[in-house]
């Protein structure tokens, strides 16, 4: 279905153009995370918003009618909708919107309560047009969020590579995507996914390495996967029959990466008497890795049982730092029970029992897709400034709220005021007034009358992103 662009906003936003006070020729707003379950924000997915609604003519004479006539059925008047602004961007812009967009470049990390983006209207006549994106471009939240989920869960995987193995080439790939089917939707599983392979190389999101070349013209296939399997396929002939379908997945696939969902009726039996008893000499020969997966059970308990089998099985061979690594052929994944929380619990309970780290790869499914929503990380789009009968007006909100004791305290909702530009000073990110500093302005034009002015690689954004962990990891280990 054809997307409407004049159907993009919030049913409200159709009554502003007469609400805001007459005179009014300029709406500048700005974008930021006011604090949330992070202190830092990964900022992405900007650039397929402009691309895939915003850019070039954004709608005909016929998304006009089509919005004018749904509009009447909303209201129950016709006075509400304005067709004679749209058309005025129609006739003078060919539908181009005269806006202009500033943003931080994607993939950078950047402390809470800071700019990530401004928009701005570029003709006096489309002051209303500014806070009418609103509804669309917020929805940029949800690529920022995952992008930035995953990029702490990188963190907490690299600190405990860090402390107990010796092997960390493997982490691009220690946390996989499993959350296509957990999302709400095909476009929610493209961003986010895309996200997510922002800070590792695990997927099974295939449509999210779709997206990359298309929207951010990925140079290469980032979203990756090895052969696994699924309950409809150990369970087929039955408890009985187990044995047998062990032995034709390891046949199936006998070299390379094959992961194995194993615990369809009694996980420490899959692992002790056929993958650690019948099946051991076979793995131990194969030119690749066999990955067990338990899929249920506390993950913790579960996982410390498991390794005790392995490495009674298996055997192991002792890192330069103390900790127990299985042999090659054979891993573990947990995929289930996997969340930010959940991960550094698994680790530490491991670092405990003398485990490494690299004896374990993850799979997150909604959790990292999913579970999140606008207030993970507390987005908003206000506006600070604006031009009023040929004044300019500095904008802001600053509400009060009454806490537990009934004192009246600031809420943290309180807005910025003013043209604003994100600066770096001493390496620290602030957010001040354009004409407070000749800083650098790190929020760049990246769209301005219906031209994507910028145009990211994907390449470019990853590498931002790894530079940010980078930096980050030298500043809390100097």
């Amino acid at each position: 279905m054809k997307t409407n662009l004049l159907l993009l906003a919030d049913a409200y936003k159709y009554s502003h153009y007469k609400l805001y006070y007459p005179g009014t020729t300029k709406i500048y707003s700005y974008l930021e995370s006011r604090g949330g379950l992070f202190d830092s924000t990964v900022f992405y997915g900007l650039q397929y918003y402009l691309k895939e609604y915003l850019q070039g003519q954004a709608f005909t004479k016929e998304d006009i009618d089509e919005a004018e006539e749904l509009m009447q059925g909303v209201f129950g008047r016709s006075e509400v909708f304005n067709r004679a602004n749209f058309e005025y961007i129609l006739k003078k812009y060919d539908g181009r919107l005269p806006v202009k967009i500033k943003a931080v470049a994607e993939g950078t990390e950047v402390p809470v309560h800071n700019a990530l983006m401004t928009i701005e209207n570029t003709d006096p006549n489309c002051f209303w047009l500014t806070n009418f994106l609103e509804t669309l471009l917020m929805q940029v939240w949800y690529p920022s969020t995952v992008a930035t989920l995953s990029h702490e869960i990188r963190k907490t995987v690299e600190r405990y590579f860090e402390m107990t193995s010796d092997n960390a080439g493997g982490i691009d790939f220690v946390l996989n995507d499993f959350g296509f089917r957990g999302v709400s939707s095909v476009e929610s599983a493209a961003l986010g996914g895309s996200a997510h392979l922002l800070n590792f190389m695990g997927s099974d999101t295939v449509e999210a390495s779709r997206f990359l070349k298309k929207y951010y013209r990925a140079q290469k296939v980032y979203g990756m996967s090895v052969p696994a399997t699924e309950h409809s396929i150990m369970t087929l002939l039955g408890q009985a029959g187990e044995r047998k379908i062990f032995d034709h997945v390891l046949k199936a696939y006998p070299e390379g990466i094959l992961s194995c969902v194993s615990d369809s009726y009694n996980i420490f039996d899959a692992v002790g008497t056929l993958w650690g008893g019948e099946f051991r000499e076979e793995i131990l020969k194969r030119k690749g890795t066999l990955v067990i997966r338990p899929d249920s059970g506390d993950p913790v308990r579960t996982l410390l049982k498991v390794y005790d089998i392995l490495f009674d099985k298996f055997g192991f061979t002792v890192n330069s730092k103390g900790y127990r690594v299985l042999p090659p052929q054979v891993r573990v994944i947990q995929g289930d029970g996997i969340d930010h929380e959940s991960i550094p619990a698994i680790y530490e309970s491991l670092k405990g029992k003398g485990i490494s780290a690299e004896n374990l790869v993850l799979g997150m499914g909604g959790a990292l897709l999913q579970k999140v929503n606008r207030d993970t990380q507390k987005f908003a789009l206000k506006c600070s400034y604006a031009e009023l009968n040929g004044e300019q007006v500095q904008v802001r909100k600053a509400p009060v709220e009454m806490n537990e004791a009934g004192e009246m305290v600031k809420s943290f909702k309180t807005s910025k005021a003013g043209k604003l530009k994100l600066v770096q000073e001493g390496g620290i990110y602030k957010t001040i007034r354009q004409e407070e500093s000749s800083a650098p302005d790190l929020l760049q034009t990246v769209f301005e009358n219906g031209n994507v002015t910028k145009d990211y690689t994907f390449e470019e954004i990853r590498e931002r992103a790894k530079q940010s962990r980078e930096s980050g990891s030298k500043r809390n280990n100097p």
